[in-house]
C-alpha cells in the first residue's frame, strides 16, 4: 500500500510555512476556521502582525436529513445566512422550520464564540482585506460558505490560505476568492490529516489560549 507523504509536522509548523509564503502581502486581518484552522492562523497572524479572529460556520440541515445542507449560518458582525436554492426546491421546508433552524445554529455559534473569546464581538470585515485560513481543505464546502458570507458582509477582498488541498477543490474555489494560496496539492488526495505527522484534534483549550495570546499583541 502506498504511504502518503507527511508534508507538515503539525498545524503550527504548517502555519509558519504559510506565513513565510505570505510575508510581504498586505491584509487587514486573519480569520481562522475553528478548531483546526486556529493554530495555523495564529502563526500567520503573529508573523504578519495582524489581528486574529475566528469565523464559525454551521450547516442548516434538511428536515429528517441533517447531513444535507440546505444552507449555512456564518457568524460575523452581523451573522450571514446563505441558502442553496436547488436543495430548498427539492426539500421545500416550511418557513417556520428554516427560521427555527437558523435561530438554533445562531445560538450554537454564540455559545462557541463565547467559549473561544468571551463576550468580545466579531471583528467587522466591511471594506477590509481578509485572509481566511484553515488547516486544509477536502471538499471545500465550509470554506465556500465562509467566503461567501464574508463577501456578503462587505469584505473588500477575501484571500483563502491553506497548507494542503486537492487541486480539483482549489479549481472550484478559485472563482469564489480574490486570492488563493495553497502550499501542496498531493495526488491522490484522500484526507487532509494524512499529510500531517501530528493531526490530533485541536482542543477548545488550545483555541482559547491561542486567541487570547493573539489578542494581547
Amino acid at each position: 500500500m502506498r504511504k502518503h507523504q507527511e508534508l507538515f509536522d503539525n498545524r503550527r509548523a504548517s502555519g509558519r510555512k504559510l506565513a513565510h509564503v505570505l510575508s510581504g502581502a498586505h491584509y487587514d486581518l486573519v480569520l481562522a476556521l475553528p478548531r483546526g484552522g486556529v493554530p495555523v492562523a495564529y502563526e500567520v497572524a503573529t508573523a504578519l502582525k495582524l489581528p486574529l479572529d475566528v469565523v464559525i460556520v454551521r450547516k442548516i440541515g434538511a428536515p429528517g436529513q441533517p447531513e444535507v445542507g440546505l444552507g449555512a449560518v456564518v457568524d460575523g458582525d452581523p451573522p450571514q445566512v446563505l441558502w442553496t436554492p436547488a436543495l430548498l426546491q427539492i426539500f421545500q421546508p416550511t418557513e417556520d422550520y428554516l427560521e427555527a433552524e437558523v435561530q438554533r445554529q445562531l445560538s450554537e455559534i454564540t455559545r462557541r464564540r463565547q467559549t473561544y473569546i468571551g463576550d468580545r464581538a466579531p471583528i467587522n470585515v466591511s471594506e477590509r482585506h481578509v485572509l481566511l485560513v484553515d488547516d486544509g481543505i477536502a471538499t471545500g464546502g465550509t470554506a465556500k460558505a465562509a467566503v461567501r458570507a464574508l463577501r456578503q458582509a462587505g469584505a473588500a477582498s477575501v484571500t483563502l490560505a491553506v497548507p494542503v488541498a486537492p487541486q480539483s477543490t482549489l479549481d472550484e474555489l478559485a472563482t469564489e476568492v480574490d486570492g488563493l494560496i495553497c502550499l501542496a496539492t498531493p495526488e491522490p488526495f484522500i484526507a487532509v490529516g494524512l499529510h500531517y505527522q501530528d493531526f490530533n484534534q485541536t482542543s477548545d483549550d488550545e483555541v482559547i489560549s491561542l486567541l487570547k495570546k493573539a489578542h494581547s499583541f
